[in-house]
């Protein structure tokens, strides 16, 4: 059973439409930008050069990406200035200048991605271009609609926040399972929808991706083992991007063997394993990866320096093996999390052992704002949803709203982002959407952002 957005009023959607009024007010509506810079002189580096053979050999993004990320951020900028247009190194360099935040000397080379628009009116002169009927698969009953709840209420305030023309929104419920998924894509098609936002889960997505070459185009909101079919999406925060990124500050930060200690989730694992792949693209290795039942960790200091540590933990894991780790002499090794390790805190004398610790976060959640949002505290005061662990979700579903009218902008015009609740947001050649992340870090035992992404 479908649902009209304007038809039925959930419990929060005296929220939705408070927030959305702070929205206009507080801060209009968001946009994408492109930025460029000026080329300088190019050098030779190790490498760069490595990269560039794999470039041109049509090799794994990934392995490229890790040898990107031992560039230092000057050297980055300077040599991708310096490729000619066309060259197939551009993107990949393109890709990790703007993961840093840093701006690109030109946009990126035509990827060949391409959504069908259907009819929609014409773009608005910031590439706003919504589509005109939008389906929303969400578990809304089941297991699942706990975690699909702050995603919905984030989707519809971005949607009551926007003063341009919006399109007409049906739910439909997946149940949270595969068949429900494929029953409401089925659903939304006959319905006469132009697009659709969805489903949740891997397992619904990689379902609905199986089937290929798909009528009206996806906007998933997770990512799977199966890649998007050629003109649709996917959106996610997943744990496997959080090791991504780890991996890449710590490259940044010169680590060359690094220790992991990892929790017993099954995010806390796949973290785990994308830094470790990510690591050893680069050449780093990775002394041990372990759990939490691991106290003394003198033993892998013996066996060689270690000048890196990933901590895939919880606040209250992490606060007593980072003392564990001070007692082996690793107290001034620079340490990444993921952002996991914000669950749990709030004490600030016992969180001041957290201290320095790095790890990716959202602008809206971590600075408490965003492009086109209220502040976090304002959303929290009028919608249950966007408190707590739940506010990150809340963020995601704001950015797939924003994402559903800014996708051709990003798709047709290479180096365009959108600056979102959850990061600045771009679109991959393979139709992922790839998301920068801010940066915080403890002090004084308080979560802060980290004025400079890069460096602690």
């Amino acid at each position: 059973m479908s649902m009209s957005a304007t038809a039925r009023a959930f419990p929060f959607r005296r929220g939705w439409l408070a927030v959305a009024a702070a929205c206009l007010v507080a801060a209009g509506c968001s946009s994408t930008m492109v930025r460029s810079g000026a080329p300088v002189v190019q050098s030779t580096n190790p490498a760069l050069v490595q990269a560039s053979a794999q470039a041109s050999a049509g090799a794994d993004r990934d392995s490229i990406a890790a040898l990107l990320a031992q560039l230092d951020d000057a050297t980055l900028a300077r040599e991708a200035a310096n490729l000619a247009e066309g060259d197939p190194l551009y993107n990949h360099m393109a890709r990790a200048l703007r993961s840093r935040g840093l701006p690109l000397p030109r946009p990126m080379d035509a990827g060949g991605w391409e959504m069908d628009l259907g009819d929609r009116p014409p773009a608005e002169r910031d590439g706003y271009r919504p589509p005109v009927r939008l389906a929303l698969l969400l578990p809304l009953t089941g297991e699942m609609a706990a975690a699909a709840a702050p995603v919905r209420d984030g989707f519809m305030t971005g949607y009551h926040g926007e003063n341009r023309r919006r399109p007409e929104v049906t739910f439909f419920d997946t149940h949270g399972t595969v068949g429900g998924a494929l029953s409401a894509y089925d659903r939304a098609v006959a319905a006469g929808n132009d697009f659709v936002v969805g489903p949740l889960s891997r397992e619904e997505v990689d379902a609905l991706f199986r089937r290929g070459t798909l009528q009206v185009p996806v906007l998933a909101l997770n990512r799977g083992n199966v890649d998007p079919p050629p003109g649709n999406a996917s959106f996610s925060l997943s744990p496997e991007d959080a090791g991504l990124a780890a991996a890449d500050r710590l490259l940044q930060e010169g680590a060359t063997r690094v220790l992991a200690v990892v929790g017993n989730s099954d995010s806390q694992r796949r973290s785990a394993e994308a830094l470790r792949a990510r690591l050893a693209d680069a050449g780093v290795e990775v002394a041990a990866v372990v759990t939490t039942a691991v106290t003394d960790f003198v033993p892998f200091v013996q066996q060689g320096t270690v000048d890196g540590v990933f901590l895939a933990l919880t606040g209250d894991e992490a606060r007593e093996v980072v003392a564990n780790l001070s007692m082996a002499g690793l107290g001034g090794a620079p340490k990444v999390a993921t952002s996991q390790i914000s669950s749990g805190t709030g004490d600030s004398g016992a969180d001041a052992v957290l201290d320095g610790i790095a790890f990716p976060s959202e602008p809206w959640t971590s600075r408490g704002y965003a492009p086109g949002m209220p502040s976090a505290a304002s959303a929290a005061a009028l919608v249950p949803t966007a408190r707590g662990a739940a506010a990150r979700l809340f963020a995601f579903g704001h950015d797939a709203w924003l994402l559903t009218a800014y996708l051709e902008r990003l798709g047709g015009q290479p180096g365009a982002h959108v600056s979102g609740a959850t990061g600045l947001l771009a679109l991959g050649d393979d139709g992922n959407i790839e998301r920068a992340p801010a940066w915080s870090t403890f002090r004084g035992g308080s979560v802060v952002p980290l004025a400079d992404a890069r460096r602690r």
